[in-house]
């Protein structure tokens, strides 16, 4: 079954799938070098600092002299993600033992921005209005993503019109949504199960998309992994002079303003872009992305007798659990519905496994319902996975019935020819029936014309 995949589990996974040059090429600007070392695990960076300022390759041998014996794994983690990142440039002697020094424009880049600093990427200006504050930008975020979300699942749902733009489009059409209709165009089954991922791995999925068809739109990837690490260097809240980037950065802050990642605002004819909290998080290295400004608490309580609760105002979120269940009504502040049989097995038809929509139920429960373990109640999660089950446990193929053989010898013979190409179903050798798969019946009447 088709399902969406992330796969590169990071955002340094992506810097590290660059080409040699254009990694070398990123280590020119010392922010970037900061950007990758705060990304890097504990123990790889305390190599990096170690060897900093030391000429020369350092043995193999001697970096595994700094680490206890049960951290040998570490060890061999922190050196693989030193090399893939070309941070450590390994050095085979003629003895085939192993040496690593650091990557010359990294190390003189990281040893002058430690040692004397620098100034941030980009200064913050004097805005002549008034800022929005941190509340305003969740409030401004989330707005934005669910807009974003509703458009995937019908333009009609939004709230607000919304013109998504062509990079954002070509990211719903890479296995979201059908291409057959473009004026009505349709979810498919990797879009389904898109919606009932979680936030962190939606934003993934989506900026590591829009990195990976950047050349489609004649922009490096390279130059756009540098803008969104640059990105996480600047103040939550701050204003900036949009007139300082290049055409390719300001169409970039404009994509991820449709998704509520940064914020357009008109200062005096002048734009200035304002940092929503992700950006702080692109380089973490273990969370991936933390889009945390967009975890909103639990609001579905499901019960023992199906019926489901969704405390919530927001359309989406109604949207989304008319994917797998029957909403009865809606009230200003409350979703009320039912999981039935019919509602999971058009679930199911669409894609979406029962996995999904147990892990959805259980990542969405209701504060209160989410205190207790299980969170969904256990005869529920048992029936969606039977219902499941039980829709996929008949395989229709299809076949042809054989019946009415002249003799017991020509009926052998048929199931004899069936088994060499791989196609009998079924065979009665009392009654002599045979079922043959459908793709071979035109090989079966010509042998069995022969056999007359």
């Amino acid at each position: 079954m088709p399902q969406v995949r992330i796969i590169a589990k990071n955002f340094m996974d992506m810097v590290a799938s660059l080409p040699a040059m254009k990694l070398d090429s990123l280590y020119q600007n010392a922010y970037i070098c900061e950007a990758i070392l705060r990304s890097l695990p504990p123990l790889a960076k305390k190599y990096v600092v170690q060897i900093l300022f030391f000429d020369g390759p350092v043995s193999g041998k001697l970096l595994e002299q700094w680490v206890l014996d049960d951290g040998v794994t570490k060890h061999r983690v922190a050196i693989d993600r030193l090399i893939q990142l070309r941070i450590f440039i390994e050095v085979t002697d003629k003895k085939r033992e192993s040496s690593y020094k650091l990557n010359q424009t990294f190390q003189a880049n990281l040893q002058k921005h430690l040692t004397n600093g620098g100034v941030l990427p980009r200064e913050t200006m004097a805005a002549t209005v008034k800022l929005p504050s941190s509340e305003d930008l969740d409030t401004y975020a989330l707005e934005q993503w669910e807009c974003f979300l509703l458009l995937l699942i019908s333009s009609g749902q939004a709230e607000k019109p919304t013109s998504l733009s062509s990079s954002m489009m070509k990211i719903f059409q890479r296995g979201l949504l059908s291409q057959r209709d473009r004026d009505a165009p349709r979810l498919t089954e990797g879009g389904f199960q898109f919606l009932l991922m979680d936030t962190n791995a939606q934003l993934w999925y989506i900026i590591r998309e829009y990195i990976s068809n950047s050349e489609e739109r004649g922009t490096d990837p390279a130059d756009l992994i540098s803008f969104l690490l640059e990105l996480s260097f600047h103040v939550t809240g701050e204003a900036y002079n949009i007139n300082t980037l290049t055409e390719i950065q300001r169409n970039t802050i404009k994509d991820l303003a449709e998704l509520g990642l940064v914020k357009l605002q008109q200062v005096i004819l002048v734009w200035a872009i304002v940092d929503s909290e992700c950006a702080n998080h692109l380089e973490d290295y273990r969370s991936e992305l933390l889009f945390e400004y967009l975890n909103t608490e639990g609001y579905v309580v499901v019960e023992t007798n199906f019926r489901l609760y969704a405390y919530s105002t927001s359309k989406l979120h109604c949207e989304i659990l008319r994917l797998f269940s029957k909403i009865e009504y809606q009230l200003p502040n409350l979703i009320v519905g039912a999981i039935t049989k019919e509602s999971l097995y058009s679930a199911f038809e669409n894609g979406i496994t029962s996995d999904q929509i147990i892990s959805f139920l259980q990542q969405n429960a209701h504060p209160r319902v989410a205190e207790r373990l299980p969170s969904v109640p256990e005869n529920v999660t048992d029936q969606i996975r039977l219902w499941e089950a039980d829709l996929n446990r008949v395989e229709i193929t299809p076949a042809h019935l054989y019946d009415e053989f002249p003799s017991k010898d020509t009926f052998e013979a048929a199931c004899d020819y069936a088994r060499e190409w791989n196609g009998l179903l079924w065979e009665d050798s009392k009654k002599m029936r045979v079922v043959v798969k459908a793709e071979i019946h035109m090989n079966m009447r010509e042998f069995l014309r022969g056999q007359k």
